[in-house]
């Protein structure tokens, strides 16, 4: 089994890092084709949200055994400004730049929690599994 791996967000850089550990990660986990990009996908709409809005957080990939299949999850964490209206952020259209938003990553993924608090950060989760769902 993979371990976990952290990711420091600070930099574009650190962007294409995060969305390449996690792409390996999926296809080591058994996903593949679209899938993969979607995993990738998700993470730097995440890491992206970290550079742009909240300067420097962390991307922790796991991976997930569940009975019959096998996932990864992907934590987002910052101590930025948090969002002051959580329901507003995951509504369709908003986005403060032109990626997916978080609408848009919560749909790529399946499952996905978001904990914020303004003026002290925030925390998303999401999962995504192999096999039907």
């Amino acid at each position: 089994m993979v371990d976990e791996i952290r990711v420091k967000i600070t930099s574009s850089p650190d962007i294409v890092r995060a969305r390449q550990h996690g792409r390996s990660m999926a296809a080591q986990l058994g996903f593949s084709g679209s899938d993969l990009t979607i995993v990738a996908t998700a993470i730097s709409e995440l890491a992206r949200n970290i550079v742009e809005y909240a300067k420097s957080g962390e991307i922790a990939l796991k991976p997930l055994d569940g009975n019959s299949k096998r996932g990864i999850i992907v934590i987002a964490l910052d101590e930025g400004q948090g969002f002051p209206n959580v329901d507003r952020a995951l509504s369709d259209g908003y986005t403060a730049g032109n990626g997916l938003g978080l609408p848009g990553s919560r749909r790529l993924m399946g499952e996905f929690e978001i904990s914020s608090e303004a003026g002290k950060g925030t925390t998303i989760s999401m999962k995504k599994w192999t096999g039907p769902h």
